[in-house]
């Protein structure tokens, strides 16, 4: 994880974003370079996961399919990999992001019981399901940069509305375009969740995932962090107790060292900016 280990070569997709046509779906200055470049971030994937096992098709298809229990840093680096290159990438970048997560996906089929003790369908492309992933990742970005981040150009509402561009290119339908209704699809999916045994085995793994040692002592504020910054009703349904340590300010205190000693701006951003210079070089020729 960024900055937990001291700093790290630049895998080659970050390298790649240097290149391309355009400045991108977003660009300096917007809600998302805001947001999911800023440290928080590194809170909000710990608290998108927590979330995102609390539907019952979502956990099925991780259970079933992922290989999280024998890499998580692997599967980690492929989920920053997707929100990196489509929030910094240009448009064919993120397109071609996406567009290889929905082929990843195309396999990730089966079933799963629900909540009602319904048999039910699921696949990792359905509509429904890549809606609820998209809002639990929406609803935990912006809560950790609100808590820990500094401000949004526009607002909150502005974030959640230019995210929601990512969205359709995953191929989500009706993606909330504000907070409110955020709030609302938020609500009514958790009205259906089904904390069971899958959930508390993806916590508690979420809670020490096998990490090298140099990794484990910082990522146990930032899950602490995650778990205390949850709304109430979502840590209940998770099982998850608010730490009885000050985990907001240690995990402040942690982003603080860490930004001190990596910079405030991430690798994939300077990538960014370097091939939005070039363009604007060119054009000014």
């Amino acid at each position: 994880m960024r900055g937990l280990a001291g700093p790290r070569p630049r895998p080659e997709w970050t390298v790649a974003l240097e290149q391309g046509d355009d400045e991108g779906f977003f660009g300096p200055g917007s809600a998302v370079w805001a947001v999911n470049g800023a440290l928080p971030a590194m809170v909000a994937g710990i608290r998108a996961l927590l979330l995102q096992t609390l539907h019952p098709g979502a956990m099925a298809g991780v259970h079933d399919w992922s290989r999280y229990r024998q890499d998580p840093m692997g599967r980690l680096d492929g989920t920053v990999r997707w929100v990196m290159t489509t929030s910094f990438g240009d448009r064919a970048a993120a397109t071609g992001a996406s567009a290889f997560v929905s082929r990843l996906h195309e396999h990730v089929t089966g079933s799963y019981v629900d909540a009602d003790g319904s048999d039910q369908d699921y696949s990792a492309n359905d509509a429904e399901l890549l809606r609820w992933v998209h809002d639990a990742f929406t609803e935990a970005f912006l809560g950790a940069h609100l808590l820990w981040g500094g401000e949004i150009p526009g607002g909150p509402d502005q974030y959640v509305g230019e995210w929601a561009r990512a969205a359709e290119l995953m191929g989500v339908e009706n993606a909330p375009t504000s907070v409110a209704e955020l709030d609302a699809q938020m609500l009514a999916f958790t009205a259906h969740a089904k904390p069971d045994e899958r959930v508390v085995e993806a916590v508690r793994f979420l809670r020490r995932p096998p990490l090298p040692k140099q990794l484990r002592l910082g990522y146990r504020v930032l899950f602490a962090g995650a778990a205390a910054s949850l709304p109430r009703p979502y840590r209940r349904l998770l099982g998850l107790r608010r730490p009885w340590w000050p985990a907001i300010t240690a995990t402040r205190l942690l982003l603080g060292v860490v930004s001190t000693s990596l910079g405030t701006e991430t690798p994939s951003e300077t990538a960014a900016r370097r091939r939005i210079s070039r363009l604007h070089a060119s054009q000014a020729m």
